[in-house]
């Protein structure tokens, strides 16, 4: 099953190929909501009912789900899950001290390998985590993928986003898995591997589609760059498990051990890492550039354009009051 929000329509439900829209329901987040309440999402759906059919190919989508107050959805990801992506980050942080001293993002994806896939209810390594921003960073699939004018550059970064609900008791609920396009400035974090937590401070998409239930263990599809129309750049994006060095549950688990993470009625769009980035081949993005990501188990494919805020100068002011 896949959910879907079609502007001009609503919530979206998809079983194969058929898409219909889901009666007396405004959005995908009460749905959920009510979802905890009852006896899970189908259950859900089929009390309500479902009315006309979508077309999916021809239809112009906002985020799958968001919050109602945007402070209230976060963004945040995890790095260095996956086997190959230690190679993109590693030439990027690349040290002087000589083949045998591991960087630091070696040094991370080794712990990954080594601990980070725990026997079901154990802990295992926690992995690399960041912050995005929250629901004023979201933006709908279609949508332009804005840098701001300080950025150094502007570059793609395909992975499977868990989009989670948490219940009035704190307890995290996932409402299933999107294509996410976790966007962040490649450049500025080479310079320093400590300015990773600037470079992060992105805007970044999901969607369009939400597959509900489990995630296939081997995930395969294709991240394309177009500019003008024509291929720049197409490379396989590999995710699921089986080409992960964590475990989802464990990734999981750092997340919302935090207290904080577990406020009742908040929603979490958490990016679970990749293996494939343009920017490692070599590419340099530019304004207009369509980013596509693309994987068969999820339907629709995730596109948007990149954009450049216009440059800034000087400092940011504060005013004292």
């Amino acid at each position: 099953m896949h959910l879907s929000t079609v502007k001009g329509v609503g919530p979206v439900v998809r079983e194969g190929s058929e898409a219909r829209s889901v009666r007396n329901t405004a959005s995908i987040y009460e749905l959920a909501s009510a979802a905890i309440a009852g006896e899970g999402l189908k259950a859900e759906i089929a009390r309500r009912g479902l009315g006309e059919t979508v077309d999916l190919t021809r239809a112009a989508f906002d985020l799958p789900v968001s919050h109602p107050d945007p402070a209230h959805l976060h963004l945040t990801g995890t790095g260095l899950t996956h086997l190959g992506s230690a190679s993109a980050r590693d030439a990027m942080h690349a040290k002087l001290e000589g083949a045998e001293t591991l960087t630091d993002s070696m040094k991370m994806f080794r712990m990954g390998l080594e601990a980070g896939r725990p026997a079901a209810g154990d802990v295992g390594a926690q992995p690399e985590w960041f912050y995005k921003g929250n629901g004023y960073a979201a933006v709908a699939p279609g949508a332009a993928l804005e840098a701001p004018g300080f950025a150094e550059d502007g570059g793609e970064e395909p992975e499977i986003a868990g989009i989670y609900l948490i219940g009035p008791t704190g307890t995290p609920h996932r409402i299933g898995w999107a294509l996410g396009n976790e966007f962040s400035d490649h450049i500025t974090e080479r310079v320093n591997y400590l300015w990773l937590a600037h470079s992060k401070l992105r805007v970044a998409s999901y969607g369009p589609e939400i597959l509900v239930g489990d995630l296939p263990s081997d995930v395969r599809g294709h991240s394309r760059i177009l500019r003008d129309g024509k291929t720049l750049w197409e490379k396989p994006f590999l995710s699921g498990e089986a080409n992960m060095s964590h475990t989802l549950a464990n990734l999981e688990h750092h997340h919302f051990k935090y207290d904080i993470f577990r406020q009742p009625g908040d929603l979490h769009v958490h990016y679970f890492g990749t293996a494939t980035l343009s920017f490692a081949d070599g590419i340099k993005t530019q304004p207009g550039d369509m980013f596509e990501i693309e994987v068969a188990d999820f339907g629709q494919p995730l596109r948007n354009t990149l954009s450049f805020a216009p440059k800034t100068h000087g400092a940011t002011k504060v005013h004292p009051l």
